[in-house]
This record gives structure tokens, C-alpha cells and sequence, in this order.
């Protein structure tokens, strides 16, 4: 299953530049541009990582994308993304996991995303929370239990129009049968008349 990032950053340069860089990874990524988009995305979908930047609509809008990310009950990663230094006691009392710090070369920052996802999941196992990787083979089981029973019902669909339809085709058949006799019988009647008026007449002696 391709994990999923929620991107929020009101420059858009930072946010296309980093959503290709991730897709290209193999992470299924949305983006919002604002605190308020990022939030609303948050309660509509899942995310197994939340990676946002804190300077948007005002100076700390960031804080806010990043408490209804703490709220939601599926626990994603969060990651605060900034320019601007922050210091590692005030980033983790904001709520966030990890700090980074922009710009950052392409491999150092997919290989923190990775280290983040997979530590945030170990945490979680060993808290007894639930995560998105471990709802993916339920939410998976489901789906593939729906398209069964859709499969089934559409060829019970299909098989029943095919017997309807075989029935009108023989239905001429079986009347066509039903007066052949009837005909067979006109021809035999037509033949032994025919028969008796050519019967020669018997002398007398």
C-alpha cells in the first residue's frame, strides 16, 4: 500500500517541488496550501504522515494544522517544516515529531521521512494505538469481499437473462413441432384421394 503525506505550506514553489519528489518515492501525496485547507484535509482523509510549515497565514498557523493532526484518531507522524531554526524543546511542545529544516538535500530528507514513519509505527505498536498500516488489510479484505459478492450477483444477472433469452429462441421451435404432424396428416389425406379416384373400375362378366 503507497503511504500517504499531507503537505501544507503556503509556498507553492516548496509544495509542487516536494510533492513530485515524494510521488517519485512512492508516497501518495496531498497538498494544501494553507492552515485552514491543511486542516479540513485532515478531517476528511488519513494520513500515515503529516508534514507542515509553520509560518503560513500568520507566524504560527503551523500549530494549528499540527494540533487537529495530534486530535485525529489515526495518529500520523507530524513533522514541522521551516526555514527558520526552531528550538527542539519548542517544536516538541507545539506537538510535532521531528524538525526539518529547509532547504535539505532529496536523499537526507526521504531518508528522515522513512525514519520517521517507521519509529512513529513502533511507538504506536508498543502504546497498543491503532495505525494506518494495520487498518490497510481490513480496509483491503473488505474491498475484496465487495467485488467478489459483485461478481457473483452480476453472473447470476447474466446467467438468468441468458436463460430467458435461450427460452424465447425455442419457444418457435417447440410450436413449429407441434403443427408438423398436423401437416404430415393433410399430406396423407391429400395422397390416398388421389389414390382412389385413379383406381381403374372392375369389368363385369
Amino acid at each position: 500500500m503507497r503511504r500517504r503525506i499531507l503537505l501544507v505550506d503556503d509556498e507553492v514553489p516548496v509544495l509542487l517541488t516536494l510533492k513530485a519528489v515524494l510521488e517519485i518515492s512512492g508516497f501518495d501525496v496531498d497538498t494544501a496550501a494553507s492552515a485552514r485547507e491543511g486542516v479540513s484535509k485532515l478531517h476528511t482523509r488519513e494520513y500515515q504522515m503529516l508534514i507542515t510549515d509553520m509560518r503560513m497565514e500568520h507566524d504560527v498557523a503551523g500549530v494549528e494544522v499540527i494540533k487537529a493532526a495530534r486530535a485525529a484518531d489515526y495518529h500520523p507522524a507530524i513533522a514541522l517544516l521551516t526555514a527558520f531554526p526552531v528550538a527542539e524543546e519548542d517544536w516538541q511542545e507545539m506537538g510535532a515529531d521531528k524538525l526539518l529544516v529547509k532547504p535539505m538535500h532529496t536523499r537526507i530528507l526521504l531518508q528522515q521521512i522513512e525514519d520517521l514513519i517507521a519509529s512513529h509505527e513502533r511507538k504506536l505498536a508498543a502504546l497498543g494505538l491503532p495505525t494506518t498500516a494495520a487498518k490497510a488489510p481490513a480496509k483491503t479484505a473488505a474491498k475484496k469481499k465487495a467485488v467478489v459478492k459483485k461478481a457473483v450477483v452480476k453472473k447470476a444477472v447474466v446467467k438468468k437473462a441468458a436463460k430467458r433469452t435461450l427460452t424465447k429462441k425455442l419457444a418457435p421451435t417447440k410450436t413449429a413441432v407441434k403443427k408438423k404432424p398436423v401437416a404430415k396428416k393433410a399430406i396423407a389425406k391429400k395422397v390416398t384421394k388421389t389414390a382412389v379416384k385413379s383406381k381403374p373400375a372392375r369389368r363385369r362378366t
